[in-house]
């Protein structure tokens, strides 16, 4: 049939699933502020009024995106975990089926999988906790068959083993590192059945105190209205999201105009470039203080996950705004500081390498990838951020590397 003698194009049956993947993939690259719907109806090749027959707005896009890939592990494991689990073997059985529905999810949602870590924040409450809550009946079938696998375990230390197996997993939806499938695979569920089946207790001595190592690598903070404006834009960025503040709001934090801001920075994006700098720098000293006080590869390593514990601990709110911010950054200055990133990277590749000379270096990035994750995600869920808490975690941390 054809109207003025063009022929009717019939819409996709699958258009509403091309969107999604689509607005996906720029909310992943891009972040949710930087992305129109404009955007994503050009890149399905329709039209915007097109767009919107399907999703009234681009919030409601983007709830749809960040609910991906917990929507598709919670499928992906609904059957696994009803079944029956008479003995260990049974619960071994289990669990390793589930790691490998979550590690097999995950790597095909790898490229948009990570929309709910760093963008989460701009959903609306009831939203975010939806989605936790999906987050947590997963945590929650894999603590079910660990439960029978490992009855020794109290449930404090089982919540912690399995958020740090499934950290490690989630890793990947992170970086770029290009493995083979297969080896990838194998990667993750060497790891996270090394957490699984840790029975070590960690000595709080062996681990440094937070603030002492905070004291020890950060540079001296700057003085007078610089040092206070980055210390509020790392609240505020934190707390809120880049793209949530407003020049007037960390004016209003340390008592200054607007205009008063500008004598000091040029404009939010240089208050950001300043607190990046600030991580960047840290991250650079603990790795250096770790390999120079260290009589062996090990024990640097050792020493470097230690370090970054008790760093995260002492810094949350700047490690957030260091590893899901730079995108806000000016182009030039964003790439230099993805280099001292994939520098700092480095200096632990190097490291695990020396410790298992097994690994090629592509392997090894996955591991230590894996392993700042599970810090990544615990340190600000603890309920107590202490001597005992940092040695806990930091054993997870090694167990993850493989060390």
């Amino acid at each position: 049939m054809t109207v003025a003698g063009e022929p009717i194009r019939a819409r996709p049956r699958d258009r509403k699933r091309r969107i999604e993947e689509a607005a996906a993939l720029a909310f992943a690259e891009h972040g949710y502020h930087a992305v129109g719907m404009q955007d994503i109806a050009a890149a399905v090749g329709i039209s915007a009024p097109a767009l919107y027959r399907h999703f009234p707005n681009k919030y409601a896009l983007f709830v749809r995106t960040a609910f991906m890939l917990a929507h598709r592990l919670i499928e992906a494991t609904d059957d696994l975990h009803a079944a029956p689990m008479e003995s260990v073997s049974d619960a071994r059985a289990t669990l390793d089926a589930l790691l490998d529905a979550v590690i097999d999810t995950t790597i095909d949602l790898r490229a948009t999988g990570g929309i709910y870590r760093w963008e989460g924040r701009y959903l609306a409450k009831p939203d975010r906790e939806l989605l936790t809550a999906e987050f947590r009946e997963l945590r929650e079938r894999f603590e079910r068959a660990h439960r029978v696998y490992r009855p020794d375990v109290a449930e404090a230390e089982r919540r912690l083993t399995v958020l740090a197996a499934l950290s490690a997993i989630a890793s990947i939806t992170a970086h770029h590192t290009v493995v083979a499938a297969r080896t990838l695979r194998v990667l993750l569920k060497d790891a996270a059945w090394r957490a699984l089946d840790d029975e070590a207790a960690p000595a709080p001595a062996s681990v440094p105190e937070p603030e002492r190592v905070a004291d020890a690598v950060s540079p001296a903070p700057e003085p007078g209205r610089r040092g206070q404006l980055i210390d509020s834009a790392i609240r505020l960025f934190a707390a809120r999201g880049y793209n949530e503040v407003t020049i007037e709001d960390l004016a209003d934090e340390v008592g200054l105009t607007p205009s008063g801001v500008y004598r000091h920075f040029e404009g939010k994006s240089a208050l950001l470039l300043a607190a990046c700098e600030r991580a960047a720098v840290a991250l650079d000293r603990a790795a250096l203080q770790a390999r120079e006080s260290s009589p062996s590869a090990e024990e640097a390593l050792r020493r470097l996950c230690a370090g970054y514990v008790a760093h995260t601990f002492a810094n949350l709110a700047l490690m957030r705004v260091y590893f899901s911010e730079l995108g806000n950054l000016p182009a030039e200055d964003r790439r230099r500081l993805r280099s001292l990133q994939r520098a700092h990277i480095a200096d632990w590749v190097a490291l695990l390498q020396s410790v298992r000379p097994e690994l090629g270096g592509r392997e090894a990035t996955v591991l230590v990838h894996a392993g700042l994750n599970v810090v990544a995600d615990q340190a600000p869920l603890l309920p107590e951020r202490d001597l005992a808490a940092a040695a806990r975690l930091t054993r997870l941390a090694e167990l993850v590397l493989g060390i």
